[in-house]
C-alpha cells in the first residue's frame, strides 16, 4: 500500500488505482490465507492455543462464520478477539465524513449515497486504519439497543429535519463498525430484548432502528465471549441468538505448567530496577502450581474458573516482597524465596470464589493449603528424599534453624549452607552462582522436608523455625549439642 499522502483522494483516482473492493469476510480470508502460506503466526502473544483454539478460529474465518468464544475468566478471550484486527487490511477507503465507514463502491447510508449522486467521481475519499475498524462493548444488564443499534438524534430533529428522515438517526456502535469487527464481551449479560435486536445483524446482516423504514445492510463480523456456565446451564443467552452464532469455540486454561509460566513471564509488570532480579526456576514452578492446585481444589468454585491473572499477580507480589528485602538489606540481587509467599495472600484472595460447602474454612486457610500443596508437589518433583536423610539426621541430632522474609542472604549462606546433607538438596535444584538463589534453595529444602513430615515447623513472631518437635530456639545449634 502506498503512503497516506499518495493514496487516491477521490473516487476517480480510486478507480484509476485499480483498487478492488472486498467484503470484510473476503478480506480476512485473503489475509489469513496469506499468513498461512507464509507460515506467519496469526496471533502474537497468544500461548497454548496453537493446536486447540487457533485451528478452530482458522476454520471459522475460512467459512465466513461469526464466532462466540466460550471460556472461564482469564483465558485470553478478549485478547484473541482483539488480535483479529491483524487480519484486516492496514487501510481501506471510505466516503469522507461517513459515520458508518461507507464504501465508495457500495454505500449503505443515505448520507454517502446522496454525496456520490451529487459529486460522482469527484466524491472525496479518506483512508481508515484497521484500528478504527474494531469496536468492543462490555455487555451489562443496562446496555440498550440504542447503544448498539441506534436511535433518534434529538439535536438533528431540532435542526429542522423530519422524524421520518433517515438523517435524524444517531447510529450505534454496531453500524459505526461497518466493514470491521464488532465484539460483545460477556454476551449473556445483555437483556433478552437487546439480544433479540441482534438477530437481524447475525442473520440478514442489516439493522432496524425503531420505526424507520430503512434497510442498512452491514458488512461486519460479529464476535462475542461468554462463560460456558452461563451459556449452557443458566440459559442466559436466548436460544435463537445462540443458533445464529455459527462457530462456538471453547477456550481453556494452560494445559501445562510450562505454558502458564511462559504467559506469566510475558505479562508480568517489568520496571527498571537498580538491583538485578534473579528468579529461581523452582519458585516460578511453585507460583504456577498454586494456580493449578486452585483449579482442582474442592474448596474453590470452578464455575468462574481461576484466571491466569492469579499467577501473574502472585509472581509480581512475591518479587515485590523480595525487592523490599533487598533494598532494606542493601543486597546485590533480588531473589524470591519461600518466605516471600506470604505476600501472595493479598493477590490470591480476590481471584478465588469459595465453594458453598467449604465456607467452614477461611480464605486464608484455603490459600495456605494451596501454597503448601504446590510447594510439596514441586519439591517432590525436584528431590529424592533418600538423598536428604543426612540432613534430616542433623536435625534429629539437635539442629534447628530460623528463617524469615527479612533475613539477609549472608545469614543463610554463612550459617545454613554448611548443614550436613544440605548440599545434596541444593545440587538437585541446579542453581547458579547466585548467593540469593542459594538462600532460596535452602528455604525450599527446609519447607519441603517439613511438608513431607520430616521436620517440625513453628512460626514465632513472623519467623519460621524448623527442627525437632518442641525444640524451637533462635538460629543456630541447640546449646545442649554444642
Amino acid at each position: 500500500m502506498t503512503s497516506p499522502k499518495r493514496r487516491p483522494r477521490n473516487l476517480a483516482e480510486l478507480k484509476d488505482s485499480g483498487y478492488e473492493p472486498q467484503s470484510i469476510r473476503e478480506e480476512v480470508r485473503r489475509n489469513l490465507i496469506a499468513a498461512v502460506q507464509g507460515s506467519r503466526p496469526l496471533f502474537s502473544g497468544i500461548l497454548g492455543y496453537e493446536h486447540t483454539v487457533v485451528p478452530q478460529i482458522e476454520n471459522a474465518i475460512l467459512a465466513g462464520h461469526d464466532m462466540i468464544f466460550l471460556g472461564e475468566r482469564g483465558q485470553g478471550k478478549t485478547r484473541i478477539i482483539r488480535a483479529l484486527i491483524q487480519l484486516l487490511d492496514e487501510y481501506i477507503p471510505i466516503v469522507k465524513g461517513s459515520e458508518v465507514l461507507d464504501s465508495p463502491f457500495v454505500p449503505i447510508s443515505r448520507f454517502a449515497r446522496e454525496l456520490l449522486e451529487q459529486n460522482g467521481d469527484r466524491t472525496e475519499i479518506e483512508w481508515v486504519h484497521r484500528s478504527q475498524r474494531y469496536a468492543e462493548k462490555l455487555a451489562t444488564p443496562d446496555t440498550t439497543s440504542a447503544e448498539l443499534i441506534g436511535d433518534i438524534d434529538p439535536i438533528k430533529v431540532a435542526e429542522g429535519r423530519h422524524l421520518s428522515d433517515e438523517l435524524t438517526i444517531h447510529y450505534g456502535l454496531i453500524p459505526r463498525t461497518n466493514r470491521g469487527v464488532f465484539a460483545i464481551n460477556e454476551l449473556p449479560d445483555l437483556a433478552e430484548k437487546v439480544q433479540v435486536s441482534l438477530f437481524n445483524i447475525l442473520e440478514e446482516r442489516d439493522i432496524q432502528i425503531k420505526g424507520y423504514k430503512i434497510r442498512l445492510p452491514l458488512d461486519i463480523i460479529v464476535v462475542a465471549t461468554a462463560n460456558p456456565e452461563d451459556y449452557t446451564s443458566r440459559g442466559r443467552i436466548i436460544t435463537p441468538l445462540k443458533d445464529r452464532y455459527s462457530a462456538h469455540i471453547r477456550t481453556h486454561y494452560p494445559e501445562t505448567r510450562e505454558i502458564e509460566i511462559a504467559i506469566v513471564e510475558q505479562e508480568i509488570q517489568r520496571y527498571p530496577r537498580q538491583i538485578p532480579l534473579v528468579l529461581p526456576r523452582f519458585m516460578k514452578d511453585v507460583i504456577a502450581e498454586i494456580t493449578f492446585q486452585a483449579r482442582k481444589s474442592p474448596d474453590i468454585s470452578q464455575v468462574s474458573g481461576v484466571s491466569v491473572r492469579m499467577s501473574i499477580n502472585n509472581m509480581e507480589s512475591m518479587v515485590s516482597n523480595a525487592e523490599k528485602r533487598a533494598i532494606r538489606n542493601h543486597e546485590p540481587e533480588i531473589v524470591p524465596r519461600i518466605s516471600d509467599l506470604d505476600a501472595i495472600f493479598a493477590t490470591t484472595d480476590g481471584k478465588l470464589e469459595m465453594e458453598y460447602g467449604g465456607q467452614d474454612k477461611s480464605p486464608d486457610q484455603v490459600i495456605q493449603k494451596l501454597i503448601q500443596g504446590a510447594v510439596l508437589a514441586i519439591f517432590n518433583e525436584y528431590m529424592d528424599l533418600d538423598e536428604l536423610e543426612l540432613l534430616v539426621a542433623s536435625f534429629q541430632e539437635g539442629w534447628w534453624v530460623e528463617v524469615s522474609d527479612t533475613m539477609p542472604i549472608a545469614t543463610y549462606v554463612n550459617h545454613l549452607a554448611s548443614l550436613k546433607g544440605m548440599r545434596q538438596g541444593i545440587e538437585r535444584l541446579k542453581i547458579g552462582e547466585s548467593q540469593g538463589e542459594l538462600a532460596a534453595a535452602i528455604e525450599f529444602v527446609l519447607e519441603g522436608l517439613h511438608l513431607n513430615n520430616k521436620l517440625n515447623k513453628d512460626v514465632l513472631d513472623g519467623k519460621t523455625v524448623y527442627g525437632e518437635a518442641n525444640k524451637v530456639q533462635p538460629l543456630g545449634r541447640n546449646p545442649e549439642m554444642a
